[in-house]
């Protein structure tokens, strides 16, 4: 798998101030999508760890309990992508922790990390598959840029709902995940699956299956659905995913 870079680094400042929670009808951070990270809409927002480890605590407050250690690379030694939807912001107004989504189990799993350790654009862009319908559909400020039908977990394999991100893109090799496949977030009902059983969004060698419940939690696109949507979310981009 592979990841782009992009992001600036965001203001210093002692923290006070409200927290922010975003509203996911926004999308993400290319070069040519992006606002300024000191602009009004801080959160969401998507970049890289700029510190060779931090800690995540579960409040905003330097004594608070560690949650997780997040490092700069990953075990593959690829950049770790961060999706912040939270801030707390300093006495002169600029971010001082964010709070981000952590991969892995349990889903939905959050904490706060000093905001000069990570680098961020705020985002635009965001995916939401609604797993009823069996629809993806990717929005920038409200705008439907695509929608299309999708297969979804299976029943006791169902892809699970909540707040996630784009971690890594790819083109596999293996027919079944068809012409491009993206890694989430998210993690499935099977721990024995690849990766400890990552959700991915990927294309699919039996497009007469979408509409159904029919893989182990992934969501699988049309091909030439697929290949639009990666071109149009880089990695960060926020999912939400919808009973």
């Amino acid at each position: 798998m592979s990841s782009g870079r992009s992001g600036r680094r965001p203001s210093r400042g002692s923290w006070a101030v409200a927290a922010l929670v975003a509203a996911i009808a926004m999308g993400w951070p290319s070069a040519s999508h992006a606002t300024p990270a000191a602009g009004p809409r801080l959160v969401p927002a998507a970049g890289y760890v700029a510190w060779s480890q931090v800690a995540a605590r579960a409040r905003p407050d330097a004594h608070a309990p560690v949650v997780r250690v997040v490092t700069q690379f990953d075990d593959e030694y690829r950049p770790t992508v961060v999706l912040a939807i939270g801030v707390r912001l300093g006495t002169d107004g600029r971010p001082a922790w964010y709070r981000i989504s952590l991969p892995g189990r349990p889903n939905g799993l959050t904490a706060w990390v000093r905001a000069p350790s990570l680098e961020l654009r705020p985002v635009r862009r965001a995916i939401e598959i609604d797993r009823s319908d069996r629809v993806l559909t990717l929005r920038q400020d409200g705008r439907v840029l695509l929608r299309t039908r999708v297969a979804v977990g299976a029943t006791g394999m169902e892809t699970p709902v909540g707040l996630f991100y784009v971690v890594r893109k790819f083109r596999p090799t293996a027919p079944v995940l068809g012409a491009f496949a993206m890694e989430t977030s998210a993690y499935s009902k099977l721990s024995e699956w690849p990766g400890g059983g990552v959700v991915g969004i990927h294309g699919t060698n039996q497009p007469s299956l979408l509409g159904g419940a029919v893989s182990h939690g992934c969501v699988r696109v049309e091909n030439a659905a697929i290949v639009r949507l990666a071109r149009l979310t880089p990695v960060g981009t926020p999912i939400r995913i919808v009973p």
